[in-house]
């Protein structure tokens, strides 16, 4: 049952994607704030139909320790969900992503239109340099929420954190902006790979900031402890939700 709901919900997911990507055509033509109206309608449209077709809740944490201004984002990434689901929770995020998405149609438009960052993963130190310019454009001067991924790519629920440090001790350092964890335990129904989805609670936290002036290694050590024990929490919530238990995640 749950993969012909999960089979229905792709059809779900990418027909609203498309039918959103040509209404919003004209928005190309606008200013950006007409493009993110139209990604948090996909948002909400996406967390409506895990709802309705997939028996998944979707809850939001700890909007109030968001600090007003710019902020680096430092999030547990475990679901595709968690590239849609930041434009509910923060006002004007900045994505980090492949720079291969550019090429897709209307998505990568969008992507261009919004000015998120598209990174070659196979960069050096000029790459390095390039995206920290950048950084600086996008969250000092724009003001926005930039929203990176320390482990770099989804990770199991459960599964032992492999965080790589040089990119997140780079944006800490050259930005100067406080620092907000962001939790959450969606992998439990949205796998990071596959298609079938399991009916549950997904939740997304803010956790409160670091503040901007912390020793690099020191504000890496305390942010992998935060994020990992607040989405241990939500892992084990989760599971109870779930009926399941650890055992069955391995």
């Amino acid at each position: 049952m749950n993969a012909i709901r999960s089979f229905i919900f792709v059809i779900w997911l990418y027909g609203w994607m498309a039918i959103l990507g040509i209404l919003a055509l004209p928005t190309l033509l606008l200013p950006r704030a007409a493009i993110l109206w139209f990604i948090r309608l996909y948002a909400r449209f996406v967390v409506f139909g895990l709802r309705l077709i997939c028996g998944i809740r979707v809850e939001f944490r700890g909007q109030e320790h968001i600090p007003g201004g710019p902020v680096l984002i430092a999030g547990k990434h475990q679901a595709m969900l968690d590239v849609f689901l930041p434009f509910l929770v923060f006002d004007d995020p900045v994505l980090v992503m492949k720079r291969e998405l550019l090429w897709y149609p209307a998505l990568g438009w969008y992507a261009m239109k919004t000015r998120m960052m598209a990174i070659d993963r196979a960069g050096g130190a000029k790459t390095m340099k390039r995206m920290l310019s950048l950084a600086k454009r996008r969250v000092k001067d724009e003001g926005r929420q930039m929203l990176i991924y320390p482990e770099g790519t989804r990770a199991l629920p459960g599964a032992a954190p492999e965080y790589k440090p040089a990119g997140i001790r780079a944006f800490y350092k050259s930005l100067g902006v406080p620092l907000v964890p962001f939790a959450t335990n969606s992998g439990l129904c949205w796998p990071a790979h596959g298609m079938v989805r399991r009916p549950g609670l997904v939740v997304y936290e803010v956790l409160p900031a670091l503040p901007s002036d912390m020793n690099p290694k020191v504000m890496l050590s305390e942010l992998e402890t935060q994020l990992e024990a607040a989405s241990d929490k939500l892992l084990e919530e989760g599971l109870a939700v779930q009926g399941r238990t650890r055992a069955s995640l391995k």
